[in-house]
């Protein structure tokens, strides 16, 4: 999830009580308070996708919508990446196969 759709999320007054619940239950199962950061990083990473799939249909299809182009994107990024690098060494290849035959001839 993006910056943006976190702090979205953290504006929303059910996103906070959602939070503080995980807080209370979590701190009630370790016996002392885990903090607000703690249980809002928690949340974020464990039930923020799910919430957002059913509270907030159309931002979370979107929002899988922009992680599909994201994903494709660094693909053909790996993928051109791959190719410089395989142009690369065939040029050095190349490089001393001329350098191996001139050796040779002189």
């Amino acid at each position: 999830m993006k910056i943006s759709d976190l702090r979205d999320l953290l504006k929303n007054k059910e996103v906070i009580e959602e939070i503080n619940r995980h807080l209370w239950i979590e701190s009630q199962k370790m016996g002392y308070s885990i903090g607000i950061e703690r249980a809002t990083d928690e949340w974020l990473a464990l039930y923020a996708e799910g919430w957002m799939k059913y509270h907030m249909p159309e931002k979370y299809k979107a929002m899988q919508e922009r992680k599909k182009k994201d994903s494709e994107k660094k693909k053909k990024a790996k993928a051109a990446t791959k190719k410089t690098v395989k142009k690369a060494a065939a040029k050095k290849t190349a490089k001393k196969a001329v350098k191996k035959s001139a050796k040779k001839a002189a």
